[in-house]
């Protein structure tokens, strides 16, 4: 079929991101695809995240392949090392980025927790266990100025988080970047809460798990990240902050549905802390990851050829 490609001027760019856009059009100039890709600073700078949708009906018929093409240049145009995407278990992504040279890294299990059916009791149960040496925090929006350096430190709890054989690298973190991130969530309209473990011995913060609400107070929300620093780590903080994080979330908003999250499957103890508060299995999501340069010596090289030449029609 006769394909254009279109080059897009995208809004979405982020304080440490920026994102490219293309769209795909047939002889009529009727959209039949689209690719974005976003382009990651600081500890990613080597690696970008692809997003690509055809049209059910124009699928096998080289418009995917197209897409590809042009957002692997444009990430090599950008020196980017590895180039990662997700698709959902038996979809046709699934199908389409392994015959197009992307390998499997990580399976992220999705659940849901169903707010009508929180035994409340039980939470409070849990919540209200002492935990000698420290206590709960929480807070709605961004970071109070008095525990803003402590909480930014805090982030670094995510730095091991297992992602398999994902070339994650590493997020860099200021306390701008964190009000920043803040500001992000509220300017969409949405309602960002935050439950943190404090070590009372010092006043800083040990872990955190936030969790982001739609603006209207209804459907689900998700969560967005929940750590515990390694020297704090084997006292049940995880455990006990999601709680209270989903007792909050239960009181505040009457409206709401249910609770969202996505773990990846081989962290096997923060997949246990959301089946033993209730949350159960929806779906399956598997991320894949094109590498476009290895490690030779003290350089990077390319491993393979180009998309085009692997391609296979979608």
């Amino acid at each position: 079929m006769s394909l254009r490609i279109t080059p897009l001027t995208d809004p979405a760019h982020g304080a440490h991101s920026r994102r490219l856009a293309w769209l795909a059009s047939d002889a009529d100039s009727i959209p039949v695809g689209t690719a974005f890709l976003r382009l990651f600073d600081g500890g990613q700078q080597h690696l970008a995240e692809l997003t690509l949708h055809v049209h059910p009906v124009e699928r096998r018929k080289g418009v995917g392949s197209r897409l590809l093409d042009t957002a692997v240049a444009a990430a090599r145009d950008n020196t980017r090392r590895c180039v990662v995407a997700q698709a959902g278990a038996g979809s046709p992504g699934d199908h389409f980025l392994p015959a197009h040279g992307f390998r499997k890294v990580l399976t992220l299990r999705y659940a849901r927790l169903p707010l009508a059916d929180v035994d409340i009791p039980s939470l409070a149960e849990i919540i209200e266990r002492p935990h000698s040496g420290y206590r709960l925090a929480s807070w709605q929006g961004t970071v109070p100025d008095d525990l803003a350096q402590t909480f930014t430190d805090s982030r670094r709890a995510m730095d091991d988080m297992p992602m398999e054989d994902t070339d994650h690298g590493t997020t860099t973190w200021d306390v701008d970047r964190v009000r920043a991130a803040a500001e992000a969530v509220e300017q969409r309209g949405d309602h960002l809460h935050t439950v943190v473990a404090i070590d009372t011995s010092n006043g800083s913060i040990a872990g955190f798990t936030e969790l982001v609400v739609p603006g209207g107070g209804t459907g689900d929300a998700q969560h967005y990240g929940t750590g515990v620093l390694p020297e704090h780590r084997g006292h049940g903080l995880g455990h006990w902050m999601k709680a209270e994080s989903i007792r909050q979330a239960h009181g505040h908003y009457p409206d709401l549905g249910g609770l969202l999250t996505d773990t990846a499957d081989s962290n096997t103890h923060m997949r246990h802390i959301s089946d033993s508060l209730g949350y159960l299995p929806t779906h399956t999501t598997l991320q894949y990851q094109l590498d476009l340069y290895e490690r030779t010596g003290r350089t990077w090289a390319s491993p393979c050829p180009a998309p085009s030449a692997l391609s296979q029609h979608t």
